[in-house]
């Protein structure tokens, strides 16, 4: 394990001041695959694609661009599926070693619009062709497209993504547009370990597709896990995920003094971090171990999880210079910030307290300022502006702040390419 990923951990300041009371420390954990191997493993690719009546002209033109520039960049040794959906189902393409390119080309050029949104129903077949090559030798992946609201069946639809999780598939869930919900997608993608996004415009499609395939194959660890020992009396109070994107992962307590954050997957040429905000107990001056983190992950093809340990140390000073911080740390912590605030104000918004969400998006705007996230500052400051006029939020506006928040970490390569 110490060869294939390593665990890196950075305090955001150090020393810390010796003081009469608690204080916080912020602790940067970042987990580092090593270089990708030169052959990636057998992927089991499945699209589920809505082809209802509102992905006619530049939606659907842009999706099987998009869906064809994928299927020219697997491998022979990839299987791949298609499933297009309306409130009907087609499976498309079953499940196949992607060995013909131009037969499945040919396939995608077919897909035309029709009809309504029943997403189970796209869901079940994708679910059923990826049942085919499930197994320990391939790594699967269902990446679902839509752009509009399914009907009757968002339960359903959650159901079939746990099981789906269980078996060890993971969904890339995408919205195009403003119409759809992204309550479900996100529950779609959380169930499975996976990812969910907001899709703008049709052009960025393609983008969006080759981010997901480039995951996958980069895939080095599955269902990686920190698990952190504390000692004595240090408190965790939150954590989020810092990069590839941000988001509140809490953690699962393990008796009094353990706790769990699951990682997710481990990608090649990607960090993976987390952001642990700690109370840490009165000391006097001297370092002191605080905790032992353990990453476990599972790399492919092996019959269980490797672990790799390291002891977290911290120093405390009664000199009088201020503590060292961190910048990277400090920067990520700040992006964090930004993050639980419009999270935040999102809810408010959704109770009807109108004030609180507007108090908690204009200091969002003030973080991103400073940040120098000039145009999603600018957004933040529009929404704000307008829950105080009494107009509230916008579908496009909330998909905007909801999503453009979570990418503040991403590399403009990863985002852009």
């Amino acid at each position: 394990m110490a060869d294939a990923v390593t665990l890196t951990c950075t305090w955001g300041r150090a020393p810390l001041p010796v003081t009469g009371t608690p204080q916080v420390a912020y602790l940067l954990v970042e987990a580092t695959p090593a270089t990708q191997p030169s052959v990636p493993v057998p992927l089991n690719f499945c699209f589920v694609l809505d082809r209802s009546g509102s992905m006619q002209g530049a939606k659907l033109e842009s999706m099987k661009a998009a869906t064809s520039r994928v299927i020219e960049t697997l491998t022979p040794a990839d299987v791949v599926s298609i499933v297009i959906f309306d409130d009907t189902v087609q499976t498309l393409v079953p499940a196949t070693p992607a060995t013909d390119p131009a037969a499945l080309l040919a396939a995608v050029n077919t897909i035309t619009e029709s009809g309504g949104t029943a997403m189970s129903l796209g869901l079940q077949a994708g679910q059923a062709e990826l049942q085919k090559y499930l197994g320990p030798d391939r790594l699967s992946y269902l990446v679902l497209l839509t752009d509009g609201q399914t009907w009757g069946d968002e339960d359903l639809c959650r159901t079939l993504a746990n099981d789906l999780g269980q078996a060890g598939v993971r969904i890339t869930a995408l919205g195009l547009g403003v119409e759809w919900n992204e309550k479900l997608l996100d529950d779609l993608a959380d169930a499975t370990g996976g990812v969910s996004d907001y899709i703008a415009e049709p052009a960025q499609i393609a983008t969006f597709f080759q981010r997901a395939l480039r995951s996958a194959q980069g895939t080095a660890a599955t269902d990686a896990r920190l698990l952190l020992r504390l000692v004595k009396e240090v408190v965790p109070r939150a954590v989020h995920r810092a990069t590839p994107t941000i988001a509140n992962l809490g953690y699962q307590p393990i008796g009094e003094s353990e706790v769990a954050v699951k990682l997710g997957d481990l990608v090649h040429g990607q960090v993976n971090s987390v952001v642990l905000d700690l109370m840490v107990p009165v000391r006097s001056a001297g370092t002191f171990r605080i905790a032992q983190a353990e990453l476990h992950a599972t790399l492919p093809g092996a019959s269980g999880p490797e672990v790799v340990k390291q002891d977290l140390l911290l120093s405390f000073t009664t000199e009088a210079a201020a503590p060292v911080y961190d910048p990277r740390v400090m920067n990520l912590v700040e992006k964090v910030t930004a993050f639980k605030l419009q999270t935040r104000a999102l809810a408010e918004a959704e109770l009807g307290n109108l004030s609180g969400a507007t108090q908690k998006l204009r200091a969002a705007a003030t973080r991103l300022l400073d940040l120098g996230e000039l145009d999603l500052a600018a957004k933040t400051t529009a929404q704000a502006d307008q829950l105080e006029q009494g107009s509230g939020l916008s579908a496009e506006g909330q998909k905007e702040l909801r999503y453009a928040t979570r990418r503040l970490t991403q590399k403009l390569d990863e985002a852009d390419v």
